[in-house]
């Protein structure tokens, strides 16, 4: 089965979005949160909200930044696994509820965000909080417009 966008990405037919898109990845990226962590905060997202572009993209871009098959294979059930730091687990926690809003009535429980400050200072938070957010935002323009995982990677 071949699958067809509905549009091109719409992101990329408005060229003020990606001067937008690209100074919010420049803002996470330089909040000293290790880029692994933001690597697997994206890629968690990306699970959750069943963004196939954004799966693939995070697991290619992840595998080719150094992270083992190991921990990628892991990632969906983390909480079960050993393969990831404290730090790691407080940011996917907060990744999770951050991208799961409506599952809760308290989408972002005090001791989800206390676990994250524990291991990052609020820059580092606002970073992953921004890079969260930016994850969530690509992947809604990804499902509401069919955009398809590429099928000639090589």
């Amino acid at each position: 089965m071949t699958l067809k966008a509905r549009i091109e990405n719409p992101a990329m037919l408005l060229p003020d979005a990606v001067k937008a898109i690209n100074l919010l990845y420049k803002a996470a990226h330089s909040a000293g949160v290790p880029g692994s962590t933001l690597e697997l905060v994206h890629l968690r997202a990306s699970q959750i909200n069943g963004c196939s572009a954004c799966v693939d993209a995070g697991a290619r871009g992840a595998r080719k930044a150094g992270e083992t098959e190991e921990r990628l294979f892991a990632l969906a059930a983390w909480r079960e696994t050993p393969y990831f730091t404290e730090a790691e687990r407080a940011a996917l926690a907060l990744a999770e509820a951050g991208t799961r809003l409506a599952d809760q009535s308290d989408p972002v429980p005090d001791e989800i965000w206390d676990e994250a400050a524990r291991h990052f200072d609020d820059k580092q938070l606002a970073g992953l909080v921004l890079w969260l957010a930016t994850t969530n935002f690509f992947n809604r323009i990804n499902a509401t417009t069919r955009q398809p995982a590429p099928q000639n990677w090589g």
